[in-house]
């Protein structure tokens, strides 16, 4: 069994693993802060972004190096774990050969398709007049200005997918429901299980009849409003793959919301604006919830809240007829009925109004002081650009980072000299090291394997021992581009027994309770099942010609040689001997058994656990007895 890493980020996994001749991808995560790395792109023309001068290449044509760790056409399936790690599909669908089933719950699917369809569109709306790719080669890369100078890897980096593109790749999956059990080529069987993280969010299960795998992503043991994790079916696991999280262990996601609600009060009663930079899906449903609760006690309730998103009201809708991927709270208010989630009610009293962009109904209906809730979380493409060209200028407003994947300092750095105040409250609901390795000791799993940076303190705290994992055995790590052999070897299979070859058994019992008989059969092996089949019959022989005759001999099936069980023992076999006329033994007791001298006869009789040896040289008729009295204290099968 062996599993390979291709991601470098431990919240946006990719990792291959190899069992029993299945090749299955556990998520295929995408990675964007490679995006710091550019400009926004401004829906509104922006004088102060166009004047800064552009990159010019010297050279013509390049060539790209390109390294292959694993052939992704070999691929047989792919398993989601979140929406969030399912950004990279279409480039591995549609440009790789993969030609697998990609397995996903429906909120997964969903979700993950307006979280693609609003990247899409986000980058298909401010298209480039120039596309440029020579800057990725390693000695041109070296001239450019800081930070690309530094980036690692630029050659990997991808344009973005089209729509077409997306379609394509989610016409691969295939829903799954919670603890549904699916087989793949009679090898492996796979069950998702809820992580607690997010809608649909899963952990999943591998497992043959005799080995469980554990693939343990994006989790969380807080209330919100997914279903909670099921803990108990981790269990018994010879391997848990252990990824996802939380990239924030020292930031309490309830002490955010606190101080997340505070600053956004302080801000609207000094007559400024708020920007809130979010995806449009996940946190921004408990983050709606928060404000529902608290915009009365703060006397906030004339204060507008926007959500402005491509997909803003299908992700607001969605998040309310999945009802049964819901906490057990928000189940029952669909057959009160109520809307589980309380935005609903926003909406209905016009405090929370969505619109697809800036342009059109918005740009009529927009007043201030307000809040927006918009993408991209980076800054650099999206609606939250025209805001931060907007309000960066004034004191009054603020911007509220809830997001963990980005630095903030590096999203605001094209922004500056800002004015507006900056506010950083992640909020991020996996599990910390505390959690997990509370969970680890209650599943107890036989090996853990997990990134390399939760084996070690970050790097800016090394002191802090708590902020990493310490199990006993130790956890195996893997980096990027690594590749671990699994430490357990298959011990057993299943081999199923035909019927009529079963009834011609003859047991025998060997212990009370445990019976055992010896078959002579054919194995069949076909889609990694195994069964036993009667040998068959020889063909009867063919009429034989006067001409020319020929007498072929049938192929023999020898019976097999009767197996031996049981124990010789040695008062009892002496006692034997002695009837027999052997009187002289001297017995000497050894690490397996005895070891017996018959001295009158030059022989040696070895009595161990799992065998028994008679060395006589030159006596054929002695071994030939001594081997019949042994016998007589063993079963024959």
């Amino acid at each position: 069994m062996k599993l390979y890493c291709l991601s470098g980020h431990p919240t946006l996994p990719c990792n291959v693993l190899k069992f029993k001749s299945t090749t299955i991808m556990l998520d295929c995560g995408l990675d964007t802060t490679s995006v710091l790395n550019f400009l926004p792109l401004p829906l509104v023309h922006s004088p102060r972004l166009s004047k800064l001068p552009g990159w010019i290449s010297k050279d013509g044509t390049v060539n790209l190096e390109k390294r292959e760790l694993l052939d992704l056409s070999t691929i047989d399936v792919i398993l989601i774990s979140n929406y969030h790690c399912m950004m990279a599909l279409p480039y591995i669908t549609e440009h790789t050969g993969f030609t697998g089933t990609v397995y996903a719950t429906e909120p997964t699917l969903q979700i993950g398709r307006l979280l693609m369809e609003e990247l899409v569109n986000f980058m298909e709306r401010v298209p480039k007049a120039q596309s440029a790719t020579c800057w990725k080669n390693k000695e041109i890369q070296r001239t450019l200005p800081g930070p690309l100078k530094d980036a690692v890897d630029v050659w990997t980096w991808k344009r973005c997918y089209s729509m077409q593109e997306v379609n394509s790749a989610l016409s691969r999956v295939q829903l799954v429901g919670y603890s549904q059990k699916v087989e793949l080529f009679g090898a492996v069987q796979i069950s998702p299980l809820s992580s607690g993280y997010s809608l649909g969010s899963s952990n999943w299960i591998i497992q043959s009849h005799h080995e469980k795998v554990s693939y343990v992503s994006g989790s969380s043991l807080l209330t919100t409003h997914p279903q909670p994790m099921d803990q108990s079916s981790l269990k018994n696991s010879d391997v848990l793959i252990l990824t996802g999280l939380t990239q924030m262990p020292t930031a309490n996601p309830d002490g955010m919301l606190g101080e997340f609600c505070s600053n956004l009060a302080m801000t609207i009663r000094a007559g400024g604006n708020v920007l809130v930079p979010c995806y449009s899906s996940g946190v921004i449903y408990d983050l709606l919830e928060c404000l529902y609760q608290f915009i009365e006690s703060a006397n906030l309730g004339t204060t507008p809240f926007y959500f402005i998103s491509p997909v803003a009201n299908s992700s607001l809708e969605f998040s309310q007829i999945f009802a049964e991927w819901l906490c057990h709270n928000k189940q029952s208010k669909v057959y009160l009925p109520e809307p589980p989630f309380p935005h609903a009610e926003l909406i209905q009293t016009n405090k929370l109004k969505h619109y697809p962009s800036i342009h059109g109904d918005f740009s009529s209906e927009f007043r201030q002081p307000c809040v927006v809730f918009t993408g991209h979380p980076s800054l650099r493409f999206g609606d939250v650009v025209h805001f931060m060209e907007l309000w960066g200028k004034s004191s009054l407003n603020t911007i509220i980072f809830t997001e963990p994947d980005f630095s903030y300092l590096d999203a605001l750095a094209p922004y500056q000299p800002l004015a507006m105040k900056c506010v950083y409250c992640p909020i991020d609901t996996r599990l910390n090291f505390h959690q997990v390795s509370k969970l680890l000791k209650e599943v107890q799993p036989l090996h853990v394997v997990c990134p390399e940076q939760y084996t070690q303190p970050p790097l800016t705290q090394s002191h802090r021992s708590d902020l990493m994992l310490e199990l006993q055995p130790p956890p195996m790590p893997y980096r990027r581009c690594s590749v671990l052999n699994l430490p357990f070897r298959r011990r057993y299979e299943r081999v199923y027994i035909m019927p009529e070859l079963a009834s011609s058994l003859v047991p025998s019992e060997i212990k009370p309770g445990i019976s055992v008989a010896t078959v002579s059969a054919v194995l069949h092996s076909k889609d990694n099942k195994h069964t036993l089949q009667s040998v068959p019959k020889p063909p009867p022989l063919p009429p034989s010609k006067k001409r020319k005759r020929v007498i072929e001999e049938p192929p023999v099936v020898l019976a097999p040689k009767p197996l031996l069980s049981g124990a010789v023992p040695l008062e009892a076999f002496l006692a034997t001997l002695q009837k027999h006329g052997i009187s002289e033994v001297k017995v000497e007791e050894t690490a397996d058994g005895h070891i017996l001298h018959l001295q009158a006869e030059d022989t040696l009789i070895q009595l161990e656990e799992d065998g028994t040896h008679i060395v006589c040289d030159n006596n054929e008729p002695l071994r030939t007895t001594l081997r019949d009295l042994v016998l007589r204290f063993l079963q024959k099968l």
